[in-house]
């Protein structure tokens, strides 16, 4: 069994947010700590200037809200976080602070920037130092 599980959801598919909520019911236990984790993609400080004020900090609160509506919907008692940067790096970087033992992460069907550049599924499953379930 995990003890600590990590579920990064990127709220523009939140429905597979719920799926690997289910997962890591499954392959956790009543004990099994869980973080859902949502990363805000950094905005260059030019393009920022010309965003309308606060605009920023609204986009992390709905975020938080969204994080907060699904760990309550599950029934489960889950801990919610959204950080800011690059998703991957955010994601390996939560994963060591919290000592995960699981990652999950959802992918999608891949395109062709996803064959150059590479997902954020395929970054996190190459760098992680713990297990990592994707779900498809």
């Amino acid at each position: 069994m995990f003890k600590k599980i990590l579920i990064p959801v990127d709220l523009s598919a939140a429905e597979k947010g719920k799926i690997m909520i289910d997962a890591a019911a499954k392959v956790g236990g009543d004990s099994t700590k869980i973080l859902l984790l949502n990363v805000v993609e950094d905005i260059p400080a030019y393009v920022a200037s010309e965003l309308p004020r606060g605009i920023l900090e609204t986009t992390r609160e709905n975020a938080e809200t969204q994080l907060e509506d699904m760990a309550s919907a599950s029934g489960r008692k889950m801990d919610t976080e959204v950080r800011a940067g690059s998703p991957a790096t955010a994601i390996l970087d939560a994963a060591e602070q919290i000592e995960a033992d699981l990652i999950i992460v959802a992918s999608h069907r891949p395109g062709l920037q996803d064959y150059l550049l590479g997902s954020t599924a395929g970054r996190v499953v190459r760098h992680a130092k713990c297990s990592v379930l994707v779900l498809r």
